[in-house]
């Protein structure tokens, strides 16, 4: 997501996690939300499971299968390739022996699950520092997965095409031509031999992609396109039957821009108002308002049809290419932690839930990104598929923390180093 914007991702969701950027295009879509200071930096404190709050009162199990897919993804790697930024989770060696473990754990047995990240994790808290000094707060929302009725023909009901990556969108890692670039890449097309800006979301609107045959499928509410696009993923249901589920596939390069701060400054939406379901139902409400407010964000997103196992799974598929679990996939900031590793989530249930603001602590596993979700300490909850899921993650705006855990042979090289 998320929303996040699911394109910084290479994901996101496809997230993905397309996942996504700043803070609002909703509560927990981002607006724009600028990047933390060069300054910031990640420490890690040790810490002890009795630490983590509400840690004998969770249904730990439940993160397993999480856990499982990750490492799956993970140990396909060389045994020696670091884990994380600058090997922060050490190698992949490291993680053999959790995963085994975990492999070999009984269904459902959440005091045997404890026991396991007890006996095979340390617990690490996780600190944020800049020019401003060091806290361990920072912010949670949350994404899901759209559903959408569409149709793989275009007819007066299904006329807004979802795109798959066009031909001539061209992807510069910018690491490859200057060292202190790493990580950083830029999207654009060839003309007149210069690498020139993609088309903005006003100018694809307006048919700057028309004959390039790189309609995927149509859907039958442009709202609803442009929430998926958001989101990074979702699923459509067909017209001639059946379902099909999309994913990231590329960005236009084009900054993410959260509408709900225009719709706030146009006065139509109160600031604590501005969920995702809000800006949904004003932007149906005012069709001849919508597609002029939905260009203000110029970011655009492609996607790819995801086919075999994945498409059948119970979530999709999140930047480290596996599966997401609702309410177990977290998508985080890999510049400053690892995909893959186990966190403990200590913040609180969002508005419009019956449980709202009550602790929401519980063990999640970092599988997504997404181009909002920038920090040390700043996570996106998957909290599923369909209108159920929106409710809960379109409200989600939370202060809290979190915990890294990392492998036992990781945390006592660290204690030992510092």
């Amino acid at each position: 997501m998320a929303l996040r914007d699911a394109g910084r991702t290479g994901r996101r969701i496809g997230r993905a996690a397309c996942a996504v950027a700043a803070l609002l295009i909703a509560a927990a879509c981002a607006p724009e939300e600028p990047p933390p200071p060069a300054e910031t930096r990640l420490l890690l404190e040790p810490a002890a499971f009795s630490d983590l709050p509400g840690w004998n009162d969770d249904r730990t199990a439940e993160a397993l299968p999480a856990l499982l897919r990750s490492c799956g993804r993970l140990l396909r790697q060389p045994a020696d390739r670091p884990v994380g930024p600058d090997g922060l989770a050490g190698t992949v060696a490291d993680w053999q022996a959790p995963c085994e473990a975990a492999a070999a754990l009984p269904a459902g047995d959440h005091a045997a699950a404890r026991g396991f990240f007890a006996g095979m994790f340390a617990p690490f808290a996780v600190l944020k520092a800049d020019p401003q000094g060091e806290t361990d707060q920072g912010l949670f929302t949350g994404y899901y997965e759209p559903e959408l009725d569409g149709s793989r023909r275009p007819d007066a009901t299904f006329a807004t095409p979802l795109y798959r990556r066009p031909v001539d969108l061209v992807t510069v890692d910018l690491g490859e031509f200057r060292a202190d670039w790493t990580g950083e890449s830029i999207v654009g097309r060839v003309a007149d031999g210069r690498l020139r800006p993609y088309p903005d979301r006003a100018a694809i609107d307006a048919g700057a992609l028309d004959g390039s045959a790189a309609e995927l499928i149509w859907v039958a509410d442009p709202v609803d396109a442009f929430f998926l696009q958001i989101q990074g993923s979702g699923r459509v249901r067909l017209a001639e039957g059946g379902q099909i589920r999309v994913g990231f596939a590329a960005s236009n390069g084009h900054p993410f821009r959260g509408i709900a701060r225009d719709l706030i400054d146009m006065g139509v939406l109160p600031k604590e108002d501005a969920s995702m379901q809000a800006v949904r139902d004003w932007l149906r409400a005012n069709p001849d308002q919508a597609s002029a407010l939905m260009q203000k964000n110029p970011r655009y997103i492609f996607f790819r049809e995801i086919t075999g196992p994945d498409a059948e799974a119970n979530g999709p598929l999140g930047a480290q290419s596996v599966p997401l679990t609702p309410m177990r996939s977290l998508a985080i900031d890999p510049r400053f932690l690892p995909l893959g590793a186990p966190l403990w989530l200590d913040t609180t249930w969002p508005a419009g839930t019956p449980e709202n603001g009550q602790p929401l602590q519980r063990l999640m596993i970092a599988q997504d990104t997404g181009g909002a979700i920038k920090g040390p300490i700043r996570g996106d909850v998957f909290w599923g598929t369909g209108e159920a899921a929106l409710e809960r993650a379109g409200g989600m705006k939370q202060a809290g923390r979190y915990f890294l855990l990392l492998p036992k042979p990781v945390a006592e090289r660290r204690q030992t180093a510092s």
